[in-house]
């Protein structure tokens, strides 16, 4: 859970700076997830949305 007030744009853009700039691998998203998650401090959970679903 992010800290009350913390916008999440601003973790969006550490971790596309700090996590994920110029790797090229299946788990990119993850790891710099779970490495922003441990500099800051706070825990992180993956969810996944099914794209088969319609309607």
């Amino acid at each position: 859970m992010l800290p009350e007030g913390y916008p999440i744009e601003l973790e969006w853009q550490h971790l596309k700076k700090d996590e994920l700039c110029g790797q090229i691998f299946d788990d990119e998203l993850d790891d710099g997830v779970k490495a922003r998650g441990e500099k800051a401090n706070y825990s992180t959970q993956r969810v996944k949305f099914d794209s088969n679903r319609s309607g």
